[in-house]
């Protein structure tokens, strides 16, 4: 069996070094990718290849990453992909990761691309525990981390359950409390309401500021030996080198801050720190192997430079990638004004449009019941109508039965001779008869009256019918003359780009001085003050966000869960410590230092000066020196 396969191996690679090409697979945060690649490739070959393939331009933080049996390598620029230590089979897989950490990742990184990526890779560590998180940074970045993959929060859309099936915590949080994942979405999704307006690329940049703070964000660990046999875990990461407690990767026992270091020097398996105080004892340790002690250097290397690079002028590249990135962010605020302002006008004409359905049922209704109070109106017409017809006959009646009256009066009185007794009848039936027609006069007195009211209210009558057919008409007319509103398409202009008010300065490039003008002086110091002043409050407000995060989940914790990670950061918030303060704690940096230039040499045992690019000689004992000199 042991023949078979290396028989096999030796086929694959005979068959390697006979072909003109060979496989590899490159694996990003968030996607596959596999190139035919030429023998003769070198490490900048593949790499640039890469680079072009995935649009990325600050190159400087990435590299490609190999693992080799029990640890990892990256690979080096200038030497052919093969000649790596790279697996037999094909096609080779590489991982495309950041090598390199930015101090402040809203200064350093331009490119939408850069920070995506960084966003995935700090996401997975933290997911992970590769970096140690607390519970309520953890609820936080994962509000952000929802905001940049759903954008704004929206209750109709994002029921309940819609992140089950999203990894946002990290296990140890989950397992430190006595919440159930419903609990912990409805206060991610509390923190996640919180954000809206926020893009994409805005959300994941907040979740990069507030991870850059956490302890071992950006830091690569390796287990040591200082001159004691004492186990250690050297800490490298953008700011220096840091020297660890093994049972401790949040609070270093000392650090070396990259500008007081003046050199770093290694022989097989032993490495010098020689700070730039010649006062301070030299710091000398052992690591376990060689491949791990080529790792430190590049690392070491490549921090350093960059921890130089930015404390220099940009670059024309670099100069111009922001330049873009800035037009670039401007165009994308445009954009972003021009939608929410067509969303507003289109809300707008929504809300009109709605208010006008309203007024014309509001109308209609109003002409349903003027033409209901007409056809009422027109109903008592008719029947004051009828009812002074019927006082009419009953006045014709009475008027009838007045001259009946009078007629029986003078029938009487033309029997009323018949003699005294029949007279004085008569009389009284005359008077009698009198008295009834008084009555009936006035009873067809106040008939008639009644009559004439009823003709009076009949005319009232008509006239309120004629009023309401008027007031029915004026409705309709009112109904037809209304406006026809049109909605049309806001038309985008362009708009004039104002250039940004940069202060004039002069660059000389012996002296490296700057001159200001007053007026400028005084507006830059103002702007300063004003971001200050607002980094201020945007710190005050995320403090308290957190604090309340963690008095909110305080009460469901268990403490016999609690990782030692978890008590050290317990114990560092007691005392007040971060990552900030222990950092100053060891060496208060001096922010005004000159800017320092920094050479390689190495040599054997004549210190042969080479550059940082070229290659190390091939020798059992290796002597590589930073020569800090300073500009005046």
């Amino acid at each position: 069996m042991a023949s078979a396969i290396a028989s096999k191996m030796g086929l694959s690679s005979w068959r390697r070094k006979h072909s003109k090409a060979f496989n590899v697979r490159i694996v990003t945060m968030d996607a596959e990718m596999e190139f035919s690649c030429e023998v003769k490739w070198k490490g900048k070959d593949l790499f640039d290849l890469v680079c072009r393939t995935v649009g990325l331009r600050e190159t400087w933080f990435f590299g490609l990453q190999y693992n080799v049996k029990d640890t990892v390598a990256w690979l080096k620029m200038d030497k052919k992909v093969l000649d790596h230590d790279v697996p037999k089979e094909e096609p080779i897989t590489f991982n495309f990761l950041a090598k390199f950490y930015p101090e402040n990742a809203e200064e350093e990184l331009v490119q939408d691309i850069t920070q995506h990526l960084f966003f995935l890779q700090v996401k997975k560590q933290i997911l992970d525990e590769e970096i140690y998180c607390p519970p309520e940074a953890s609820v936080l970045l994962a509000s952000y981390a929802v905001q940049a993959k759903y954008g704004d929060y929206d209750p109709g859309v994002h029921n309940p359950g819609f992140l089950a099936q999203e990894e946002l915590l990290p296990k140890r949080v989950i397992n430190l409390y006595q919440m159930t994942p419903e609990m912990w979405e409805e206060r991610i999704t509390a923190c996640y309401a919180e954000h809206r307006g926020r893009t994409r690329d805005e959300a994941e940049m907040e979740y990069l500021k507030i991870a850059q703070d956490l302890e071992m964000y950006g830091v690569n660990y390796f287990f040591i030996r200082n001159k004691k046999g004492t186990d250690l875990l050297l800490g490298v990461d953008a700011l220096g080198l840091h020297i660890y407690d093994p049972e401790n990767r949040l609070t270093p026992k000392i650090s070396f801050p990259w500008n007081e270091i003046r050199n770093i020097s290694y022989s097989d398996k032993e490495f010098a720190i020689k700070p730039l105080d010649k006062k301070t004892d030299v710091f000398k340790f052992n690591s376990s192997k060689l491949r791990v002690n080529k790792l430190i250097l590049q690392l070491c290397i490549g921090n350093h430079d960059l921890f130089m690079r930015r404390r220099r002028v940009d670059s024309l590249e670099v100069q111009q990638m922001k330049s873009q990135a800035r037009e670039e962010k401007a165009r994308k605020q445009m954009e972003r004004q021009r939608l929410a302002r067509e969303k507003h006008l289109r809300e707008e004409a929504e809300r009109s449009r709605d208010e006008l359905e309203r007024r014309l049922l509001q109308l209609q209704d109003e002409a349903q019941m003027a033409n209901e109070a007409l056809i009422r109106s027109e109903e008592t017409a008719d029947l004051l109508a009828e009812k002074a017809q019927i006082a009419e006959e009953e006045a014709k009646l009475l008027a009838q039965k007045a001259a009946e009256a009078e007629q029986e009066m003078q029938r009487i009185k033309v029997t009323a001779i018949r003699g005294e007794e029949e007279k004085r009848l008569m009389e009284q039936k005359m008077l009698e008869a009198e008295m009834l027609a008084l009555k009936m006069a006035e009873e067809s007195e106040r008939r008639a009256k009644e009559a004439e009211l009823l003709k009076q209210d009949l005319q009232e009558a008509r006239e309120s019918e004629r009023r309401a057919k008027h007031k029915l008409l004026e409705i309709t007319s009112k109904q037809l003359a209304k406006p026809v509103i049109m909605l049309s398409q806001p038309t985008s202009s362009s708009a004039n780009a104002m250039p940004p008010d940069i202060p004039s300065f002069n660059f000389s490039t012996e002296n490296l001085t700057f001159d200001f003008k007053d007026t400028d002086m005084k507006r830059l110091s103002m702007e300063i003050e004003k971001e200050k002043v607002e980094y201020m409050e945007k710190s005050k407000h995320l403090q308290e966000q957190l604090n309340e995060l963690k008095t909110e989940i305080e009460s469901l914790k268990l403490k016999e869960r609690e990782t030692p990670l978890d008590i050290l950061h317990n114990e560092n918030t007691e005392k007040g410590t971060s990552k900030q303060s222990n950092f100053k704690k060891v060496k208060n940096i001096n922010l005004t230092f000159p800017i320092l230039c920094c050479s390689l040499t190495a040599a054997r045992t004549t210190q042969m000066k080479i550059g940082v690019g070229g290659k190390l000689p091939a020798m059992p004992f290796i002597f590589i020196q930073f020569e800090l000199h300073r500009f005046i």
